[in-house]
């Protein structure tokens, strides 16, 4: 059994879903991020319904609390 510790990963493809243009984000790691403009056409990004972030609804790879444990720091 695997008992070492999951590598985090901290960087994540922003897509906009209004121009499609991808942006690479360093991600918090003790905090989530609920608006990010897009640098393309300056659409101002949300999370979706039942998401905590932008990087978990458009992401490449979710936000860490969600690569950890499964919830974020919004949900409890």
């Amino acid at each position: 059994m695997n008992t070492e510790p999951k590598k985090l990963l901290l960087e994540s493809t922003l897509t906009c879903p209004a121009c499609g243009r991808q942006k690479t984000e360093t991600m918090p790691t003790n905090a989530c991020v609920f608006f990010y403009e897009c640098t393309g056409c300056g659409e101002l990004l949300k999370p979706k319904p039942g998401d905590c972030c932008v990087f978990c609804s458009y992401g490449s790879v979710p936000c860490p609390p969600i690569q950890q444990q499964g919830s974020c720091c919004s949900k409890s």
